[in-house]
């Protein structure tokens, strides 16, 4: 079933490779015997469904799940059954491309009123003096 990111975005199943792998730690036999760990990874970088935009922004953002290839590598270990780690994968994947997809808003330069400039000065004055008042009295 393709993985919809998007409105429009939609990462077809052949992109993603999902392999069953141990899971690691605690589970006694089960963890022993079983390959329940989902091994997710997608080709961003070569991914032809992925706007040039969003695949720019995933390569940029500095996430340690994505190698100097720009694949993006998802280890899902947390359930006891296969096909839960492949959905959790899946939807770390999802949330990742979708963070990606996000624009962020450019920042417009502020300056403080001359209100709070004065409440400010005010403040540091104030705080100068009870520091003043503290200090060894020198005798004359």
């Amino acid at each position: 079933m393709p993985l919809t990111i998007a409105k429009g975005i939609v990462i077809p199943d052949d992109e993603i490779e999902i392999t069953a792998v141990r899971s690691r730690g605690a589970g006694g036999q089960n963890v022993n015997k079983v390959a329940t760990a989902a091994h997710l990874r997608f080709d961003a970088a070569r991914s032809t469904a992925l706007p040039a935009e969003i695949k720019s922004r995933l390569l940029a953002s500095g996430d340690q799940r994505i190698t100097e290839d720009g694949v993006v590598v998802i280890k899902a270990q947390q359930y006891r059954s296969l096909e839960r780690n492949k959905a959790a994968a899946l939807e770390r994947l999802r949330a990742m491309l979708a963070a990606a997809a996000v624009r962020a808003k450019p920042r417009k330069p502020t300056r403080p009123s001359k209100a709070a400039e004065r409440r400010r000065l005010e403040e540091k004055a104030r705080r100068a003096e009870v520091k003043r008042r503290r200090a060894k009295i020198e005798p004359d």
